[in-house]
């Protein structure tokens, strides 16, 4: 689904965002990290390998979209330990450090323009909103100064699946009381939200990536919610 007219504002309920990439430019928070991993193991060439543990990280994740096969908490450092001969600790600890902990002070630049906005905006509306991430949100919400009624991620115990498999998302949707149709999901990825919001049965948008300085997708999507445009 995409195009702001096709929301019906009047039925949405309940508003679920994704975070990376949805809420912040991630292109941006990756060029900051760059250059911090590439100051931080210059002067420790020793431990360089934890660069390549953060790829292969991601990469082991990327390959089990859709998991669930149950401990997500532990099978998503297991995966990469496997793969490239890591102790599971060490690389629990290196993905806690640099993308669990040290880019949140980056957040506030990255966040999207008019993304504050649309949360005043909404929650002027009385429309709830909500968070689902397959990576831990709290302390990236914190980091971006943003609120939402209820925050979840892949790995919490309660969902213990990952996108596109819509446990999240149907998850949300009961635990605040709202039908799946009542919902708007937003994300960045459609193989991923788009695919997730799908099997969920829940309306959803795909965010139209724009570089930084142009990006003004959700003042577009504010402009629908506080004047609707009908057919």
């Amino acid at each position: 689904m995409s195009g702001y007219n096709r929301i019906n504002w009047d039925a949405i309920k309940l508003v679920i965002f994704d975070v990376d990439g949805t809420l912040y430019a991630q292109s941006r928070l990756r060029t900051k990290m760059l250059y911090a991993l590439l100051r931080h193991y210059a002067l420790r060439p020793w431990k360089a390998r934890d660069l390549m543990i953060l790829q292969r990280f991601r990469a082991e994740r990327e390959k089990h979209a859709g998991y669930t096969g149950g401990n997500l908490d532990k099978a998503q450092y297991d995966w990469c330990a496997e793969k490239g001969g890591y102790s599971p600790s060490r690389v629990r600890r290196v993905v806690e450090q640099w993308i669990f902990t040290f880019p949140n002070p980056y957040l506030a630049q990255c966040i999207y323009p008019g993304t504050h906005s649309f949360f005043a905006e909404l929650k002027r509306k009385g429309i709830k909103v909500a968070i689902y991430s397959d990576y831990k949100a709290h302390d990236k919400m914190l980091a971006m100064s943003l609120e939402a009624d209820l925050i979840v991620s892949s790995t919490d115990s309660e969902i213990d699946r990952l996108k596109p498999d819509p446990a999240g998302l149907l998850y949300v949707a009961d635990k605040l009381q709202v039908q799946p149709q009542q919902c708007l999901f937003i994300g960045d990825r459609q193989e991923m939200d788009g695919e997730c919001a799908i099997r969920a049965g829940m309306p959803y948008l795909i965010l139209d990536k724009k570089p930084f300085h142009s990006f003004d997708f959700y003042q577009q999507l504010e402009q629908t919610l506080t004047a609707p445009i009908t057919a």
